[in-house]
């Protein structure tokens, strides 16, 4: 099943409320993609602009959730945040048109986004679901290629 076609089966799921965040992160597939890391391909794929766009977005909301860190984000504010992680997510399973290829690669890097998202709602105290979209953001840009990021993970 494509990224596209599984990831709208559970959106739509989690809209009636069918299935739990959990529930849903527990798929082997998904589950599996959360644990492992895409091989670097030998070319970075490329990105469209829905992809880009939402992973801006995502990236802006992740790079926000500092401030929770440090204890200066209120619990709305972070919620509202984490609620952009996934209004984006959604944009980019929606709009976003890639090769087979790498829309598989892709798969691990929104396993991950989900997983941490689900993670902060569940405890907006979990540094590790933080950590988990910060994994997801740099697999995102070692895999990518997005003019709008740097080359190099390492340097932003």
């Amino acid at each position: 099943m494509k990224c596209q076609e599984f990831a709208f089966v559970m959106a739509g799921l989690f809209c009636l409320g069918a299935v739990a965040p959990t529930a849903a992160q527990d798929h082997a597939h998904h589950k599996d993609a959360v644990a492992a890391s895409a091989p670097m391909p030998a070319q970075r794929w490329a990105t469209d602009a829905p992809l880009r766009t939402g992973m801006a977005n995502i990236r802006t909301a992740v790079e926000a959730l500092r401030h929770l860190e440090m204890g200066h984000m209120s619990r709305q504010q972070a919620l509202a945040e984490v609620a952009m992680i996934d209004q984006s997510i959604g944009h980019i399973i929606a709009n976003c048109k890639l090769d087979p290829a790498a829309d598989a690669a892709l798969h691990g890097v929104i396993a991950k986004l989900l997983h941490g998202s689900a993670g902060l709602k569940s405890d907006l105290n979990d540094a590790s679901a933080i950590a988990e979209l910060r994994a997801a953001l740099l697999e995102y840009q070692r895999l990518f290629n997005d003019p709008g990021w740097s080359s190099n993970p390492a340097v932003e």
